[in-house]
């Protein structure tokens, strides 16, 4: 099952939700600024990470700019905490599952979330080896 960690405002955000539905995959969504993400969640997504917290963590955002530390400095359960605690300081949308991570929406990247044969199917689509009504 597919986690959509997102917020309310994010433009982003509601269009991962809106491509995840268009395409009838399942998914929760959880809100980042109302509903506390937990220990384990933000573990499984740093373990499917490439770069660790710079990935998830925005440190060009406002949020991250005003709280003035180091986060390099920080120790992992620090880290958990302050992301717990600054949500806001968190890139959105994430979209999880238990092999895969997206972390913003691209419309090529999101395809990832597609069930196989479906992904099958459409690039044989986009390379005309099969009519567009299949």
């Amino acid at each position: 099952m597919i986690t959509l960690y997102s917020s309310a405002s994010c433009t982003s955000c509601r269009k991962a939700k809106s491509w995840l539905e268009e395409h009838d995959i399942p998914f929760t969504e959880k809100n980042v600024f109302t509903e506390k993400i937990t220990d384990e969640e933000l573990k499984s997504i740093l373990q499917l990470t490439e770069n660790g917290t710079k990935e998830i963590i925005s440190q060009r955002s406002q949020a991250f700019r005003e709280l003035d530390i180091d986060i390099e400095d920080m120790s992992l359960g620090k880290v958990l905490k302050l992301i717990q605690r600054h949500p806001g300081i968190m890139r959105r949308p994430i979209l999880v599952d238990d092999k895969r991570l997206l972390v913003g929406y691209n419309e090529e990247d999101i395809r990832c979330f597609l069930p196989r044969d479906i992904r099958k199917l459409e690039l044989l689509k986009l390379h005309d080896q099969l009519p567009i009504n299949f």
